[in-house]
């Protein structure tokens, strides 16, 4: 217990050293662009991190109100790209032929520009929300299926000889040794995708979305120098939000993948 409760402070110190420090780094630069470099609008380039905090905090009901609709929409593509890469990778672990008819156009599919695909996905749909979610799960989709598949094959395959000695069906195989095998993989997939989600969502709302942060964002940066606050402060909320979905999803990976290395305590134990 003594260890744990050391390792935790350590872990808040390094924290609270590491917001300190980036404070005092955005504070510096910001001074340098507006006294020293005497930088054409400076503040709007980057302005005082203490200025863009008074302006969150003056406007934070619209701030959180915009940024909960980004984060519902991003959450539910998440959460359905989520669910189409996990079966994509389930039927490709099954079958070879299914594997080398999917995973070239699922490679593909990553070549075409998000930047690009949003405005035409959103010209198509005429609709912001089935945009943002269509988007949000096409960016989850691909990290998802390829590393739910590595992890589906990281089975050992003494694992699978004991499994056959004891005629284990093919759906037990499943259910109580690849998939089990397969979740930090998939974890890992889903901590990539949480935060491009949060992104994708904001781009589609660039696109002329009534709604999101995205649109605040787009706004505050029409509206030149004297929005540039409220403009940053936009900005920090999607860091935020993107931070916000990596931190739930390794909650959730704490709590359904107990025996990884890294959540035991020291010494091994669970």
């Amino acid at each position: 217990m003594r260890g744990q409760r050391v390792l935790a402070n350590s872990r808040l110190l390094s924290a609270a050293l590491w917001i300190v420090g980036l404070f005092l780094l955005w504070e510096l630069i910001s001074w340098i662009l507006l006294h020293v470099v005497h930088a054409t609008l400076a503040q709007s380039k980057l302005p005082y991190l203490h200025e863009v905090l008074r302006a969150f905090g003056m406007n934070g009901q619209t701030l959180l109100k915009e940024g909960g609709v980004t984060f519902m929409n991003a959450g539910m593509g998440f959460l359905l790209g989520a669910a189409a890469g996990v079966l994509l990778a389930v039927l490709m672990s099954v079958s070879n032929w299914i594997e080398q008819l999917a995973f070239p156009y699922a490679v593909a599919s990553q070549m075409i520009p998000i930047l690009g695909l949003a405005p035409i996905l959103y010209g198509i749909v005429r609709d912001e929300q089935i945009a943002r979610i269509l988007i949000a799960a096409y960016i989850t989709f691909f990290p998802v299926s390829l590393n739910m598949l590595r992890g589906l094959r990281s089975v050992h395959p003494s694992a699978y000889e004991l499994m056959r000695a004891h005629a284990a069906k093919p759906w037990e195989v499943y259910l109580k040794l690849k998939l089990p095998a397969a979740l930090p993989g998939l974890f890992g997939g889903l901590k990539i995708a949480a935060p491009l989600a949060v992104t994708g969502a904001i781009l589609v709302e660039l696109m002329g979305a009534q709604h999101g942060i995205g649109v605040m964002m787009l706004r505050n940066l029409y509206y030149g120098p004297s929005h540039a606050y409220l403009f940053w402060c936009t900005v920090l909320l999607g860091a935020l939000l993107g931070l916000l979905s990596y931190g739930l999803i390794g909650m959730a990976e704490r709590l359904l993948t107990p025996w990884q290395p890294a959540f035991r305590r020291k010494g091994g134990e669970r």
